[in-house]
């Protein structure tokens, strides 16, 4: 399998010298293009400090991070805009879609910024609307929306350029059960795409639909399970025992 992304003992402080607090702490993992990744772990622990870190929304104090064979914390400038505009997609917990646009206009931002032909944006809309469902609201506006199809629209504009790695952070946060479990399931058409998803969660029911789960404490890798032929139910259930021997509360993971 290929490897799309290293991370390399990576560590990230904040504060001044004085009073200095350490993020991450010599963190090492590889990614295979293709694989659904999920990252676990209590509120402090570096988790989303590590997103940053692998969208470049923030820098590491020290290591290497590489996409694609490419050491993105060397990138700068017009170089680094390139790499966040056509290599990485984002999903937020607040979806970040554009009041003044329609669905449509908001998902075909992301290829017109890539100067993409207009009939490349139909077609590319019409494909990835369709596979998440959401063809009858592209002419909507996000006001007129739900959660669950705000998220699958901005869902659709963090995959319609085919990015190498696809970002989300609590991407199911802001939904109720049903459009959460939703939006889970059609995050399963992403893997034909050969899409490669890095997801920070607190939600052990979101988290059991990835492949692999790391769990981060204190900034270090404390534990990694993956699914391989379990049933959803049973890596549910691994996870729940890993927050357990973290010490985390499970009225927060159920």
């Amino acid at each position: 399998m290929e490897t799309i992304l290293k991370v390399d003992k990576i560590e990230k402080y904040y504060g001044r010298r004085s009073s200095l607090t350490k993020a991450i702490d010599n963190l090492s993992f590889e990614v295979e293009k293709g694989e659904f990744l999920c990252f676990m772990g209590a509120s402090g622990s570096g988790k989303t400090t590590l997103l940053n870190c692998i969208s470049t929304i923030d820098r590491v104090t020290a290591g290497h991070i590489e996409v694609g064979g490419r050491d993105i914390t060397k990138l700068r400038g017009n170089e680094l805009n390139r790499f966040r505009r056509e290599e990485l997609g984002f999903i937020f917990q607040d979806f970040n879609l554009l009041d003044t646009l329609t669905a449509y206009e908001n998902i075909a931002l992301a290829l017109s910024i890539q100067n993409a032909s207009v009939k490349e944006i139909e077609e590319k809309i019409k494909k990835v609307s369709k596979e998440l469902d959401i063809q009858d609201i592209l002419n909507k506006y996000p006001y007129q929306l739900s959660g669950g199809q705000k998220q699958r629209v901005a869902s659709a504009r963090a995959i319609v350029t085919n990015p190498k790695l696809i970002l989300a952070d609590e991407p199911t946060g802001a939904l109720d059960s049903k459009s959460a479990k939703m939006l889970l399931e059609k995050f399963h058409y992403l893997d034909a795409l050969g899409a490669t998803i890095l997801m920070v969660t607190h939600d052990a029911f979101t988290a059991s639909y990835a492949r692999r789960v790391i769990f981060i404490k204190d900034g270090k890798l404390f534990k990694e399970i993956r699914k391989g032929t379990d049933s959803r139910k049973v890596f549910f259930d691994k996870i729940i025992d890993v927050v357990t021997l973290l010490g985390g509360d499970l009225n927060d993971a159920l």
